[in-house]
């Protein structure tokens, strides 16, 4: 027998109604006032015709309407589908067929994308979050609030969102998480952080990324504010923690970079008591720049898979293991596997994981099967342990690229290299990059007489790809490094850029 919980958001309002709940831009809600506008929203979306089970996409910036949306689509029962708006349309088009979308909701900047995307799908049904539509759109704030029935408690075992992923592969695959996956990886993290009244947790990172979507989740849970940022500013996010109150912010190591930068040598104020750092391994001299100005940096690994964090360094720990993503979070299990099996303290291998944070697997037409044997998730990921059993991240799968932390995997780019008519062959790998950590870059062989420019071929890219995806630089060669197996060596890709700060 299957225990219900009741819905967070209402669970959350009578137990603590006048709390404030969201800061964003100039909107301020309390936990009564936000549910009141949930179910309000909730019951247009049933105007809309979302029912229970459908697949409701979500192509937005963040903001008060996007946190609206994502309780508003559990209140009836169906499945949230952020989507990645940097994405190009024939990217996302992809996407909603793989995921048999019924509804997309969209914000004015992004009419045209949503357009495009949904061009050849006459059964979606699109509406946009604007108040005053000029194009004749269908504006949800508009419609009626239909008589619908609301769902008051959630099952742990349904799906709440579908998260797309890139896989090694190169195609995207859509993570099923599950309410009882966000309800754990919630109990996790705050087991490690702890929980405080006066906390309000800054999210700067999209609400469409799993780590952004489970800011919004824990602050319902736990009953602290949440202040949302449209963008991520580093002025502005050292503004929110000096004079907003924020006590906790989620960042990769790009954003915290600058927002050190934009510090200029200032120290923070006592009241931050936590930044959470992740999407991949942080540079260590970044890492020893936030000891010096006693920033309170905790580093953290976790993925779409695992519901956001999965291990994470404690405020205990956080100077004596610089360096560290910490242990497991209670109550996961992690172990380091090798070609011989189980690696030794030190000894780098791949980082499999275990627990109720884990995915129940990918959803999709075209997705596969998630790589778990036995109850334990396979990440791709390379990392080790130490003696005391501290997780050390190596690299974000072998060939991923991570910019401004984002994922790119190079086969995903190359196979849109390699539908140009021109291009005979083509190879993908990241190179340092000051501002975003990496840049992806192209060796290209080109077809024989083709006159082919390295403009034209970024244009054909940004057609089709997101444009933090396309390549900051090609290099057009005679033939790509491989070994006597013919495989690729993509190392000797890596040599010999002579670029930084491009994009």
């Amino acid at each position: 027998m299957t225990t219900l919980l009741p819905a967070w958001l209402n669970q959350r309002a009578q137990a603590t109604p006048d709390r404030l709940a969201l800061v964003a831009g100039p909107d301020r809600f309390t936990f009564r006032e936000l549910a009141a506008r949930v179910e309000q929203t909730a019951r247009r979306l049933g105007a809309f015709g979302v029912r229970k089970d459908d697949r409701v996409a979500l192509l937005m910036r963040n903001g008060a309407c996007f946190v609206e949306l994502i309780h508003a689509v559990s209140r009836l029962g169906a499945v949230l589908v952020p989507l990645n708006t940097r994405l190009a349309p024939a990217e996302i088009a992809w996407q909603l067929a793989d995921v048999q979308a019924t509804h997309l909701i969209y914000d004015p900047p992004d009419a045209e994308t949503a357009r495009a995307a949904a061009r050849d799908f006459p059964g979606l049904r699109l509406a946009t979050s604007a108040d005053y539509p000029t194009g004749g759109e269908t504006a949800l704030a508009q419609l009626p609030e239909a008589d619908c029935p609301l769902c008051d408690d959630v099952d742990p075992g349904a799906a709440h969102s579908i998260i797309y992923t890139s896989g090694t592969t190169g195609k995207p695959k859509g993570a099923v998480l599950t309410f009882g996956n966000h309800w754990w990886s919630a109990m996790a993290s705050a087991l490690n952080l702890g929980v405080h009244a006066e906390d309000r947790w800054l999210a700067c990172l999209p609400l469409f990324h799993v780590g952004g979507l489970a800011i919004v989740l824990r602050g319902v849970i736990y009953g602290n504010a949440i202040i949302v940022h449209e963008a991520f500013d580093p002025v502005a996010v050292n503004r929110a923690i000096d004079e907003d109150g924020a006590t906790m912010v989620s960042v990769v190591s790009a954003m915290l970079r600058r927002m050190i930068e934009a510090r200029a040598g200032r120290p923070y104020p006592s009241s931050l008591r936590c930044v959470l750092l992740g999407g991949g391994p942080a540079p260590r001299p970044l890492l020893e720049s936030c000891a010096e100005l006693g920033v309170p940096v905790m580093q953290t690994y976790g993925l779409t898979e695992t519901a956001s964090q999965f291990a994470t360094l404690s405020p205990e720990d956080a100077s004596r293991k610089i360096g560290s993503a910490g242990k497991p979070l209670f109550p996961n299990r992690l172990r380091i596997e090798t070609d011989h099996g189980a690696a030794s303290p030190g000894e780098v291998g791949e980082i499999v994981v275990h627990g109720p944070t884990v995915t129940s697997g990918y959803m999709g037409s075209g997705s596969v099967a998630a790589p778990v044997q036995d109850g334990w998730f396979h990440t791709g990921d390379l990392g080790y342990v130490d003696e005391e059993g501290y997780l050390y991240v190596v690299a974000r799968r072998d060939d991923l690229i991570i910019s401004g932390g984002e994922n790119i995997y190079p086969a995903e780019v190359e196979a849109v290299l390699l539908s140009h008519p021109h291009v005979e062959e083509a190879a993908v790998t990241g190179i340092p990059d000051a501002r975003w950590g990496q840049v992806p870059v192209a060796a290209v062989k080109l077809r024989p007489d083709s006159t082919l420019t390295a403009d034209e071929l970024r244009a054909f890219c940004t057609a089709r790809l997101g444009r933090y995806k396309v390549p900051a630089a090609f290099r057009f060669v005679d033939s790509l490094p491989r070994n006597a197996a013919g495989k690729l060596l993509r190392a000797a890709l890596s040599e010999g850029w002579p670029l930084d700060g491009a994009r």
